[in-house]
């Protein structure tokens, strides 16, 4: 991940549209991952996970990436 494409390296935590802080949570497109998601889809924190349970386990220890 790049300086500032996430979070955890320094992007906003709000959303850019209406202003409310961000959440991570697991999020799906073509595979599972931790993200952010409100008005828009606004980042993606972690790499991809085969399960929504995989990608969960990852969010609650916190073991994503970041």
């Amino acid at each position: 991940m790049n300086p500032g494409e996430t979070i955890s390296t320094g992007a906003s935590d709000k959303c850019d549209i209406c202003g409310k802080k961000l959440e991570l949570k697991v999020l799906k497109t073509c595979a599972y991952y931790v993200g952010t998601f409100c008005c828009e889809p606004n980042s993606r924190e972690s790499g991809y996970y085969v399960t929504r349970e995989e990608a969960q386990a990852a969010l609650d220890s916190g073991d994503f990436g970041r």
